[in-house]
């Protein structure tokens, strides 16, 4: 069966939060985090907010039926993805990497720096699978005030710790790929 992906169209929000929860069932099989199958999802009126700023893509069969998603938004010079499921039954066909190519595309070809999503570390379609992608993690004492800020509520909403990750898009220094931050912390740091 093939898939296409596309930015996704308003009668497509309503599908998203299905999908979202189909892709969740597979969290079942993680006892610590089986509850996050039957947590709650992103709304229909988030994913028509991604969509209105065309930050949201879709992944199609060849019905025409929504099977997956990536909704982003745009955070100054990032793409922040704020989800992205694939129906469970569409797992593992490579929807997933489709997607956040087409973000990545995009998040290029408008000038900005780079992609950046919060996950579970260990959980291998989280972290593991977007390393495997082009991210590299934060160092947990350096995340931008944004990016804490979405750890802080995702932790007040009972989230186990999570990481934040990265993807550059353009990179012209070690500013731009780590951060002020690291970068200021790296000229203090003797080399031996």
């Amino acid at each position: 069966m093939s898939f296409s992906i596309r930015k996704a169209v308003d009668d497509d929000a309503r599908f998203l939060p299905a999908i979202e929860r189909s892709a969740g069932q597979a969290f079942r099989s993680v006892p610590e985090l089986a509850w996050v199958a039957d947590d709650g999802v992103m709304s229909v009126d988030a994913h028509r907010a991604c969509i209105a700023t065309r930050t949201c893509w879709v992944a199609v069969d060849e019905q025409g039926r929504v099977v997956g998603f990536l909704s982003a938004q745009r955070c100054g010079q990032d793409l922040h993805i704020l989800e992205m499921s694939v129906a469970h039954d569409r797992q593992g066909r490579g929807l997933g990497r489709r997607l956040l190519s087409a973000a990545y595309d995009d998040a290029r070809a408008s000038g900005l720096s780079g992609l950046t999503l919060t996950t579970f570390r260990t959980i291998a379609w989280n972290a593991p699978f977007y390393e495997k992608s082009g991210f590299y993690m934060l160092p947990s004492d350096m995340p931008d005030a944004r990016l804490a800020a979405v750890l802080r509520e995702e932790a007040q909403a009972g989230f186990p710790p999570r990481v934040t990750l990265r993807n550059a898009v353009r990179c012209s220094g070690l500013k731009e790929v780590f951060g002020e931050a690291f970068f200021k912390k790296l000229q203090r740091t003797p080399p031996f």
